[in-house]
């Protein structure tokens, strides 16, 4: 298979057209994407709906991953389009967490640990003709699913708090919305488990300085939605 045209590209990864059928996903910095192929492998085992992983190409660097090709828009682009409403958005964000956290884990000897996506977020949901399609497992662990609830508001959360961000007004419905809906699993958004989310995402190195500064509000944000 030959490495075709540039799809998309994200904070650290750059997707190319491969056929049909089939996509390459690189990262631009060297990482190895290697420690995704089990997770995603054990969730499509699982029933979870992630992309097929298909072959590599020769041309294919150590690292790369073969995934699905993925017909349709992310949930992102349906809610800024007005396609998919905040209601509608929020209870499909909050059912796939819900989902994925029936997953037990793969490794964790902890019975109470699960599959966690840590970023989770309307860009990384592509809506297609049999369903939403979780990508992006770069920061996928396991542990206790408070944690990828956390995560998945607080990421929202910095959008709406971000008077720059054209979305500002859209993140805050849908964070609105969404937070207590995820209050309202077992366990909800704990504040210890919404502190360790704001202190990975300022660990981040993808992200700017701008954005660090804006996550303590955006934490305040989810706690006062939490209650």
């Amino acid at each position: 298979m030959r490495i075709g045209q540039l799809l998309g590209s994200g904070r650290d990864a750059d997707v190319y057209e491969l056929d049909e059928a089939w996509v390459l996903r690189r990262y631009r910095a060297g990482m190895d994407a290697s420690r995704e192929l089990p997770v995603m492998s054990y969730l499509s085992a699982s029933g979870y709906p992630v992309p097929r992983l298909g072959p590599q190409p020769p041309s294919a660097r150590p690292g790369d991953l073969v995934l699905q090709r993925l017909h349709g828009p992310t949930m992102l682009e349906s809610l800024l389009s007005g396609a998919v409403g905040a209601e509608e958005g929020a209870a499909l964000l909050a059912g796939l967490l819900a989902d994925l956290h029936t997953v037990p884990a793969r490794l964790s000897p902890d019975p109470e640990d699960r599959v966690l996506h840590l970023d989770l977020h309307p860009d990384n949901v592509i809506l297609t003709a049999d369903g939403p399609v979780v990508i992006d497992w770069s920061n996928a662990e396991e542990g206790p699913p408070a944690l990828d609830r956390a995560m998945s508001a607080l990421i929202l959360a910095q959008v709406a708090v971000d008077p720059a961000h054209p979305a500002a007004v859209d993140a805050r419905v849908l964070v609105t919305t969404l937070v207590p809906l995820l209050a309202a699993a077992d366990d909800g958004i704990p504040a210890r488990h919404l502190a360790d989310a704001a202190t990975r995402r300022t660990l981040n190195p993808t992200m700017s300085p701008a954005e660090t500064g804006l996550i303590a509000e955006a934490a305040e944000l989810v706690a006062s939605l939490a209650t």
